[in-house]
């Protein structure tokens, strides 16, 4: 199981205050649980915690805690840097306008 990609999702959206662990693990239990691959959502937690735990040690880590159980992406980190870079939206999506409709096509109204 893979729980990476949710917490650095997570924590990208919850910005400079950070998440507590309890909140992270829900949001990584709701990823990744199905009806044919359930979870323990205990297990989850403690897999949440540690893996947490362990990548926040140093200055360069990819997670910083900011209070007791409250974390956040670490803006020292090279790699934390590039994964707000994947995660934010592409600003230009936003700015493209729908094709023009096809004039050979038969309008049906």
């Amino acid at each position: 199981m893979t729980i990476e990609s949710p917490i650095f999702s997570v924590l990208a959206e919850a910005g400079d205050r950070g998440l507590h662990v309890a909140k992270i693990s829900r949001h990584v239990f709701n990823a990744t649980n199905t009806l044919f691959n359930p979870c323990d959502l205990t297990l989850i937690h403690e897999e949440v915690k540690a893996y947490l735990a362990k990548n926040s040690k140093g200055y360069d880590s990819i997670f910083e805690r900011v209070g007791r159980g409250v974390y956040k992406l670490n803006p020292h980190s090279a790699k934390a840097a590039q994964l707000l870079l994947q995660f934010a939206d592409d600003p230009g999506e936003q700015n493209q306008s729908p094709p023009p409709p096809d004039e050979r096509q038969l309008m049906l109204f």
